[in-house]
């Protein structure tokens, strides 16, 4: 089984460019999305054989989620089911016999962290919304966390220790979650890998420079760890100022 997370930053820009190029060639089971900036019949899509769930957030042109899969879900969930952390579109979650999987879109804590405080909310109710689920079966989740967790996961981690995506805060958050029974899946196959990321800002030549960020991510319960089969972080794709990450696993 094959998963992909990828925030295409404005899929409507990214369909002017490669999107279908790259949505065919990977070929995956589960396709997952991130930063949409949608709303509602504002793209068609031609996705023979695959189901189609979206997530819009209330504001024009802001956030939104979406999973394309070539298997019907017994369910679908969209958002927390909390109305302070469901106005933005930044959670879909599929239910299936055996296990769950999530994409989500985790709240940039913003300059000068003007909203560190809400992120911290939104980093404990969605851990609370995780270990629901995972009392009941399997979760598999993806996307754009905004969290870069160790410092090799960015070039420059000593200039950014205050910045959004790096504070110890943030950082701490993902700590505890994966205390709470979580594996970050490429780090469970790659533990030093250095230099590898997801996530690289427009300006300063960042992308040439490779003076990246890893901040997108498939993270799984640890009931999962046996199925595991590879990660993979596909930094030859271009089309957004992220690139699509990837989950081979045995379900």
């Amino acid at each position: 089984m094959k998963l992909i997370s990828w925030n295409v930053n404005g899929l409507r820009a990214v369909m002017k460019k490669n999107f279908m190029d790259v949505f065919n060639e990977l070929d995956a089971d589960f396709f997952c999305l991130q930063e949409t900036k949608l709303q509602n019949g504002q793209i068609e899509m031609d996705l023979p054989g695959y189901y189609e769930y979206w997530n819009y957030a209330e504001k024009k042109g802001y956030s939104g989620t979406a999973i394309f899969t070539k298997h019907e879900p017994l369910s679908v969930t969209y958002g927390l089911g909390m109305e302070e952390h469901d106005q933005e579109g930044r959670v879909i979650t599929l239910e299936y016999p055996e296990y769950y999987v999530i994409t989500c879109y985790t709240p940039n804590s913003q300059n000068e962290l003007k909203r560190l405080d809400y992120r911290m909310t939104w980093e404990e109710a969605f851990l609370n919304y995780l270990n629901g689920l995972k009392e009941k079966k399997p979760v598999i989740f993806c996307g754009d966390l905004n969290v870069a967790h160790e410092n090799i996961d960015l070039k420059n981690w000593k200039t950014n220790q205050k910045n959004a995506g790096f504070t110890p805060q943030e950082r701490e958050k993902f700590s505890i979650l994966l205390e709470n029974g979580y594996i970050d899946t490429f780090r469970h196959f790659y533990p030093d890998q250095e230099g590898i990321y997801s996530w690289w800002s427009y300006r300063f030549n960042a992308r040439k420079n490779n003076a990246g960020w890893r901040i997108d991510y498939f993270v799984v319960s640890d009931d999962l760890k046996e199925k595991l089969q590879d990660a993979k972080i596909h930094t030859e794709i271009f089309g957004s100022d992220h690139c699509p990450v990837e989950l081979d696993i045995n379900l």
